[in-house]
């Protein structure tokens, strides 16, 4: 049966790290004659896991290296580059200008006319902030992003629409006509209930 191999780095001057006591155990590395290659089958693997968890200042130091190396990576993960971001969303602006150009102004708060447009511009702000490490949106490419809205859409506001009752002209004939055609029915349905009774 195949069987994954583990070998230890096998670079130009790498050396088997060392525990509290100056070297790991031996049980760890396997023979000390192979310069510390991990055995190629997993009865040696879990050997060598049941050698760490017999260490508990080995294990302890091995955890504490591995937390320090996350750490490290979630700090410079988290590290935006505010000035950098600043200096490249212009870019993304200065090309969505020239794009708005070749649409009519009139059209401006029509957005099916410049989507495709609009939609190259997020995309630009969106890697400009992932490449200065920055998450997005953030407020600094939201007060950017507005700044542009201001620029093209700022006479584009929705027109209130006030809802009015119509004039007594039109408001009284719309009550007056079915109130009498219900009377006029109701008058005919009599009327001709008793016709019936006299012909009957």
């Amino acid at each position: 049966m195949w069987a994954p191999s583990f070998a230890a780095p096998s670079a130009p001057g790498w050396r088997r790290p060392a525990a509290a006591g100056g070297t790991f155990p031996s049980c760890c590395f396997g023979d000390s004659n192979n310069s510390g290659a991990l055995t190629d089958n997993f009865g040696h693997l879990r050997k060598a896991t049941s050698c760490l968890n017999s260490q508990p200042n080995l294990l302890f130091q091995v955890n504490g290296l591995m937390m320090l190396g996350l750490a490290g990576v979630h700090q410079q993960i988290n590290l935006c580059n505010e000035s950098l971001m600043l200096e490249r969303l212009p870019a993304c602006g200065k090309f969505f200008e020239e794009m708005m150009k070749k649409v009519d102004s009139k059209k401006w708060c029509n957005l099916t006319e410049f989507i495709t447009y609009y939609n190259i511009f997020t995309q630009c702000t969106e890697r400009e902030a992932n490449d200065a490490s920055c998450f997005w949106p953030n407020p600094l490419a939201e007060s950017f992003i507005t700044g542009i809205h201001k620029q093209f859409f700022l006479n584009c506001t929705l027109d209130n629409v006030h809802w009015e009752d119509p004039p007594d002209e039109i408001l009284i004939p719309l009550i007056l006509i079915p109130v009498m055609l219900t009377c006029a029915m109701i008058m005919l349905v009599v009327w001709c209930s008793k016709r019936s009774d006299i012909l009957g």
